[in-house]
Parts: C-alpha cells; sequence; structure tokens
C-alpha cells in the first residue's frame, strides 16, 4: 500500500513545488530585468538633460563645434568604454548628434524601433520584453525622450549587452531550484513518515489478521498511533477476535464436554449389548453388527475429543531431528505392515532438524501411516522419505493404494468425509483433520497428490527455523 500512496503524495507535492516555483522564477527574473531597465532610465535620463541644451547641429561629415555637444560625445564615449554599453543621442529623423562608438545608429530590429518610437510620442522605455538566461546574442534597448520647451527634439538610446543581466537570473534560479528540491527532499520525509503513520495500524492489523488466520487466535492489535479511523478499526478488531475466539472456545469446550459425555452411556450401552449377547445364539449376525456399529461411535466419540484437544493445545515447538522421529514411526508400525503383507521403510536423510512439537507431529505421522497401511492393498509398498529444502524440512509419505481423483484430493482434511469407495474401511474420518490442527498449531502444513504410478502422496511441511 505504501507503494501506491508514496508515489501519488510526492507527485502532489512536486506538482505544488512547481506551480510555485515557476512564478517565482518568471517574477525574479523580471525583476532582475526591471532594476537593469531602471538603471539604464537614470543613463539615458542623465544624458537627455545633457543634450537638452545642444543647439549647434554639425553640418555632415563635421565635429560640432558646441561647447554642449563636445561634452556629451565624451560622455558617451567614456560611458561606452567602461561599460560597453552602446550609447547615442538622435535627432527626430534618426540622425545622430552623439554617438558611442563613433557610427553607431538607432537599432533596427523590432524593439529597437518601438523603443524609439516611443521615446518619440514623450514615453520612456518602461517594459523591454524579458531576457531569459537560454537567448545567448539578446540585447537590452531603453530610450528615452529629450525634450525642450515641452517638445521631445531628440532620443536617447542605450542598446545594453545582457551577459551578466542572464548570468544573475541563472545564478538565482539555481538557487531556487537548489531550495525546491531541498523542499522536495524535506516533503518526501515527510511522506515517508505520514504514510508510516498512517500505515502503521495498518501493519499491524495485518499482522494480528495473518496470526488469527493461521491459528494463533491470541493475535491482537496492541494501541498504537495513526489516524482516530485505524485506531478505532483496531479496537473493533480486537472486539471481534475476541467475540471469534469465544464463540471457538465454547464450540470446542461443547465438542470435548459431548464426546466426553457421551462415552458413559455408550460404555453402559455395549455392556448391556455384550449381556444380550450372551442369551443369545452363538454367531448371532444382528448381534455382532450392534457391537461394530457401537464400536464405531466409540472411536467417533475419541477421534472428536482428540480433535477437540489438538485445536485447543498449544503447540510446544522445539528443535527436533524429524528424520529419526520418521524413522521410528516407521519403526513402531512395522509390525502391523507386516501382519498386513505391505512393505513399509524408511528412505530419507539420516538427519534432518526442523522446528516442531515432537509430540504433535508424531501423532499426525500416526494418522498418516494408518491411513497408508489401511488403504495399501496386501503386496504393495509404503515409503516415508525426509528432506531438507532451503527454510523448511519435507517428510513424505507415498503409498501403493488405490488413490483418489482430483476432486477427491481436493476434500482431503474435511472432518467426517470418506470417499464413496472406501465407505466399507474402517474409520471416522477425523484423522486427517486431526493432522491437520496438529501441524497448523506448529506452522507445519501437510498437502496431498497423487503418487505415480499409483497410490496417494503426502507431504508434511516443516519450519527449519522458529521464525518461520
Amino acid at each position: 500500500m505504501r507503494t501506491r500512496l508514496l508515489p501519488l503524495l510526492i507527485v502532489l507535492m512536486a506538482g505544488v513545488l512547481i506551480a510555485l516555483g515557476l512564478p517565482l522564477a518568471g517574477s525574479q527574473a523580471a525583476a532582475e530585468q526591471q532594476r537593469v531597465v531602471v538603471d539604464r532610465i537614470d543613463d539615458t535620463a542623465r544624458f537627455a538633460s545633457l543634450a537638452q541644451y545642444v543647439t549647434t547641429r554639425p553640418a555632415q561629415g563635421e565635429e560640432g563645434e558646441d561647447e554642449r555637444l563636445t561634452t556629451l560625445t565624451d560622455e558617451l564615449a567614456r560611458y561606452e568604454s567602461v561599460y560597453g554599453i552602446h550609447a547615442g543621442v538622435f535627432y527626430r529623423d534618426g540622425t545622430a548628434m552623439a554617438a558611442a562608438p563613433a557610427g553607431w545608429a538607432v537599432p533596427s530590429e523590432n524593439e529597437g524601433e518601438q523603443a524609439f518610437q516611443e521615446a518619440l510620442a514623450g514615453r520612456r522605455s518602461h517594459d523591454p520584453s524579458q531576457v531569459w538566461p537560454w537567448q545567448q546574442h539578446a540585447r537590452l534597448t531603453v530610450a528615452s525622450p529629450v525634450v525642450r520647451d515641452g517638445d521631445v527634439i531628440a532620443v536617447v538610446v542605450t542598446d545594453s549587452p545582457t551577459g551578466q543581466l542572464r548570468s544573475r537570473i541563472l545564478h538565482g534560479w539555481l538557487l531556487l531550484i537548489a531550495g525546491e528540491l531541498a523542499a522536495m527532499l524535506l516533503a518526501v520525509g515527510a511522506a515517508f513518515r505520514l504514510t508510516s503513520w498512517v500505515l502503521r495500524p495498518v501493519r499491524t492489523l495485518d499482522a494480528a489478521a495473518h496470526g488469527i488466520a493461521t491459528g494463533r487466535m491470541k493475535s491482537r492489535v496492541a494501541p498504537g498511533g495513526g489516524p482516530p479511523e485505524l485506531r478505532r478499526l483496531a479496537r473493533s478488531f480486537n472486539e471481534m477476535a475476541d467475540n471469534v475466539e469465544h464463540v471457538l472456545e465454547q464450540q470446542r469446550a461443547f465438542v470435548a464436554d459431548a464426546s466426553h459425555q457421551l462415552r458413559n452411556p455408550l460404555s453402559a450401552l455395549m455392556l448391556r449389548i455384550e449381556l444380550l449377547g450372551l442369551e443369545l445364539p452363538d454367531g448371532n449376525e444382528e448381534i455382532a453388527s450392534v457391537k461394530s456399529e457401537g464400536k464405531r461411535l466409540a472411536q467417533v466419540l475419541d477421534d472428536l475429543l482428540d480433535l477437540a484437544l489438538a485445536e485447543h493445545a498449544p503447540a510446544n515447538l522445539q528443535l527436533t531431528d524429524i528424520a529419526e522421529l520418521a524413522a521410528g514411526r516407521v519403526g513402531a508400525w512395522s509390525q502391523l505392515a507386516a501382519r498386513e503383507g505391505v512393505d513399509l521403510a524408511y528412505r530419507g536423510s539420516a538427519a534432518a532438524t526442523g522446528w516442531a512439537d515432537p509430540i504433535a507431529l508424531s501423532s499426525a505421522l500416526d494418522a498418516v501411516l494408518d491411513n497408508a497401511l489401511k488403504f495399501t492393498p496386501e503386496g504393495e509398498r509404503v515409503r516415508v522419505g525426509v528432506q531438507a529444502d532451503g527454510g523448511s524440512v519435507t517428510l513424505v509419505v507415498a503409498d501403493g493404494g488405490p488413490g483418489l481423483t482430483d476432486e477427491e484430493i481436493g476434500r482431503i482434511g474435511d472432518r467426517f468425509w470418506r470417499s464413496s469407495r472406501h465407505q466399507n474401511i474402517s474409520g471416522s474420518g477425523l484423522g486427517l483433520s486431526i493432522s491437520r490442527a496438529l501441524l497448523a498449531a506448529g506452522g507445519a502444513t501437510i498437502g496431498y497428490e497423487p503418487n505415480e504410478p499409483n497410490g496417494l502422496r503426502v507431504t508434511i511441511t516443516v519450519p527449519r527455523h522458529a521464525d518461520e
């Protein structure tokens, strides 16, 4: 969720910074240019005051003899020499009164012509086009009128290079970009903190929900930070988990109590059936059938009690040699396998340690071996193997029985479920359900798949470390 929320926040903050930065960069460039324009207007105003009283208009190709004109010419030459700015005073017809460098004329491009015409109309240049850092050959033209007796008699024009102006604008922009980047880094850091603050209750809630889904019914969401809505959700989740645990506890208690309480009447009933059987002729089929059903009912009650205890009892996890445990259980079932004519053998690693409850794992393996021997016909074989692989230990029991279809494999482990093809074989249909409950309490899993060329392959996976 963070990977989806963070980009959204970062894009929004970047958009805000760009939306603020672009106008700020534009106003910064305009302010720098305005400072230059004001300075040039002051210069043109000074030259206009010198040119205001020049009365001599030199003939073509002759130097002016008016002392004021000589002073104006010297000032323009000195100005151009010091600042590198072209400057000149031009009559209304465009001819030069004085100019530096010599022979410089009014700029003919649109900006220069427009500034000249505005000055002829009695207005100073006040809003020349903005100069940008990438305009390497741009120049800044400013013009001011020379007024005598209320009439514009000439125009002072300055044509400035913009290298320093563009450098100052670029320097200001670099500082602005650095500030934007710093603000962006702060915003990203704030976004990380914000998302962590918002999502911390969600992660805690997810961990608690996963714990309950995997059988750890005591998992709860600890009180913490986050938005008020998520804190309320955490409290509601804890209340729901408490209610679910209470209902499951009642259900388990009911199953355990019911199976325990029914055993005594069933035992008394079986005793009376035995006594009744003594009064009937030997070999009576009805009494034999009643005894068989009574034993089957007693087995179902025992399995129900075992299932209730398996779902309720906590796992006693410890480092266990899974290979040694499997080999021991194979040895314990070997006598029954020999009596049934089934070849039962262990084929696997000599040692493979895993993190498991040895008693629960032994009980689950017993249930699997019981099923394997029960459904494997005489002359076939059952193989048990253990293999350590990465972070888990795999225990496999492969039998040579008739096997199950894909649809039937999907139903293995359902309580009281048995294949319609195996209804004549004794059993309650709870053995594998008990195995699954025993294994789940310790973090282990059990899976089923067809065995080649025939039979069923049961795989028990045990974590190798406690944190898995």
